[in-house]
């Protein structure tokens, strides 16, 4: 499940008119390095894939796939897998990493969590996954639509497991609360890189923060499945990322996720190493080794991807672990 549509209507030449990223605009050019053969990919070309980007153009949809400049779209788009990205496509954060567009967001659309309900059941989704931008402009940050969003999926269609990808929801009280008492069957929130990266590559969240989020919704429902992710290739050190498992198994999280860093433009963080898959391999191991239920690691894993074969693997690690 990674084809991930806002499915809040845009004027494309409104869009375009404004600065994309107006905080980076004067920032020095980081050059783009050429990528290694093992994270090139294919252009896409197949019927399918055709017939999904028709889709998201004639329903003026915004997808991050294409946004964030996915080297997944190819193979998700021909499979017509679907994730949602609900509460606009404006984010109030300024990552240096993620080329999602920044400034302030439009009002909130009541209707869009009827919509995405009435979209999963005709769509005949087994797994969805929503995620969004960041809301700091929100009192709740957003987490009051995520429980609705939730709650219409479980009504329109109620065989349909749902995971969330959530912003931190810094300095909202209660929005934790919120989210998880609506029962995802995953919560995911993705602490990105590693603590000393943070000022640089995520100024506007909290690294501990994050992991007490993680922490606080096995808390709330020790049954309820975690997950988290990063990016490699961000100048971090490999003690640093054993360090960041280490922290994410205190807060209990099940799932971890570990993908290449690819940078969006020249005016983006740059990319400082191209992680080899042997590595990866290592950190799987490791990561398996420290008790997570279910690891991906590997140049294009991404958040999303494969979500819900990931999902069916999650549950199957829980059934083994507890021995029923």
């Amino acid at each position: 499940m990674v084809t991930i549509v806002d499915t809040l209507s845009k004027d494309a030449d409104t869009r375009e008119a404004r600065p994309r990223h107006p905080e980076k605009a004067h920032r020095p050019d980081n050059p783009v390095q050429r990528k290694p053969k093992w994270i090139r990919v294919k252009a896409p070309t197949s019927p399918v894939y055709r017939e999904t980007q028709d889709l998201v153009r004639k329903n003026g949809l915004v997808t991050v796939c294409e946004e964030a400049g996915c080297p997944n779209i190819g193979e998700c788009w021909s499979k017509k897998h679907a994730s949602f990205m609900i509460l606009g496509d404006t984010c109030t954060r300024a990552c240096a990493f993620c080329n999602v567009r920044t400034g302030m967001p439009g009002a909130v659309d009541p209707k869009e969590p009827a919509s995405i309900g009435d979209a999963v059941a005709r769509m005949g989704l087994e797994h969805v996954v929503i995620t969004s931008v960041d809301r700091d402009d929100l009192d709740d940050g957003g987490a009051g639509h995520f429980a609705d969003v939730i709650k219409a999926i479980r009504v329109q269609s109620p065989k349909t497991t749902v995971e969330v990808l959530t912003p931190d929801f810094l300095r909202k009280d209660g929005a934790i609360e919120t989210v998880v008492e609506a029962r995802p069957d995953v919560f995911n929130h993705n602490m990105e890189t590693v603590p000393s990266k943070y000022l640089k590559v995520r100024p506007g969240a909290r690294y501990f923060h994050s992991i007490r989020l993680l922490q606080k919704v096995k808390e709330l429902d020790p049954a309820m499945f975690t997950k988290s992710g990063i990016m490699v290739g961000l100048g971090e050190e490999r003690n640093e990322v054993l360090q960041l498992m280490d922290d994410l198994r205190v807060a209990d999280v099940d799932f971890l996720t570990v993908g290449q860093y690819l940078q969006p433009s020249k005016k983006h963080h740059p990319v400082l190493s191209f992680v080899t898959p042997e590595e990866f391999k290592g950190y799987e191991r490791i990561a398996y080794a420290k008790g997570f239920l279910k690891v991906s690691a590997s140049p294009l894993t991404r958040s999303s991807h494969h979500a819900g074969e990931d999902f069916a693997d999650l549950k199957a690690a829980r059934v083994a672990k507890l021995g029923h």
